[in-house]
């Protein structure tokens, strides 16, 4: 019986989010500690197995309130559907004969919820690597991420950009240009310009976060698009500055300038803080690392951060600091482990 199984990892944003959204420029790292698993294997019928994170039993009405404010309607399974529906509709338009066996399919994932660590994109990443490998369909993959963003804004209306999608799909860490200009149609989608970086060019990262500061992506980025589209200055202005963070990140990172990167990541949270009433348990996070030493930033929407630390004096430091508030702080692997 053919039997597959796929994995897409956490992302953070390094730098220029949240510009990807808004023809910036951003740089994002995969973090290979927590991963969206998908397995799919021929069956009768096609079958969306429930997973232990689409709950329906509960203890309490509060729990089951609390449980779709962070989760949805449908949890994962949501997602699954909408992936099928997509590389369906995808293969069709393309003149993709897709062959007549029907399957089973079933998601797990330990990505931290609503920190804004893409643990939603990941399950739709490792459900279209199934897909394309039991149909036997090979989407170029520079189209991937958009297809992938296509699921969520287009089957979802989740208000997303291709920053997680992209660095999902290719891993490692990437160097993305999302400006108008840039931007060019690949089979009938639109994608922007990818550049991959070497991890080990990276100084010491790390990564904290805390699931009770969390909020969902939509909930930030609905409200922030809105005055973009209006044209408020401070935001218009602010989206050009983040993609000028990450174009200037992307030099000291190739010239091994450590001191700029970690300054430019503090310019990334301070600009964000600037057009933006964020919560004061998320700004203590961030404060809290930089006063052991280490830069920070947001990696997503909020809920965890990423920053750079010059010595294992600092990160020590740096984990009393932010555990003492309930953080939990890890070192992200990013480049693949060796065959």
């Amino acid at each position: 019986m053919l039997l597959i199984r796929k994995a897409a990892f956490a992302r953070a944003g390094l730098m220029g989010n949240p510009s990807d959204g808004y023809h910036g420029k951003t740089i994002s790292v995969i973090v290979r500690n927590f991963s969206a698993r998908v397995t799919m294997y021929e069956w009768d019928e096609l079958e969306i197995v429930w997973s232990q994170e689409d709950k329906s039993r509960f203890r309490s009405i509060r729990e089951l309130a609390q449980d779709v404010r962070l989760h949805g309607y449908y949890g994962g399974i949501r997602l699954v559907k909408a992936t099928i529906k997509k590389f369906a509709e995808y293969c069709i338009a393309r003149g993709h004969r897709l062959h007549d066996r029907n399957f089973s399919v079933r998601y797990e994932s330990d990505i931290p919820r609503q920190v804004g660590l893409a643990g939603s994109s990941a399950i739709i990443v490792a459900t279209l690597r199934c897909l394309m490998e039991f149909y036997g369909i090979e989407i170029p993959l520079e189209v991937q991420p958009s297809l992938v963003l296509s699921v969520e804004t287009e089957e979802l209306g989740i208000a997303a950009g291709l920053q997680d999608r992209v660095i999902q799909v290719y891993e490692g860490a990437v160097y993305m240009d999302f400006a108008k200009d840039r931007m060019r149609q690949c089979r009938g989608l639109t994608c922007g310009v990818y550049e991959p970086l070497d991890p080990a060019l990276l100084p010491p990262l790390y990564i904290a976060y805390s699931a009770d500061v969390s909020e969902p992506t939509e909930v930030f980025h609905n409200n922030l698009r809105a005055r973009f589209q209006q044209g408020e200055p401070a935001v218009v202005n602010a989206m050009k500055r983040f993609a000028a963070l990450a174009f200037e990140a992307r030099q000291a990172i190739l010239d091994g300038d450590r001191a700029t990167l970690a300054r430019l990541i503090n310019e990334n949270f301070d600009l964000r803080r600037s057009i933006c009433r964020l919560p004061k348990n998320q700004i203590r996070i961030v404060e809290r690392a930089r006063s052991a030493g280490a830069s920070a930033k947001f990696a997503g929407s909020g809920g965890a951060i990423i920053g750079t630390y010059p010595d294992d004096a600092t990160f020590e430091r740096l984990c009393a600091h932010l555990e003492a508030i309930g953080c939990r702080v890890i070192r992200p692997a990013i480049a693949a482990p060796a065959v």
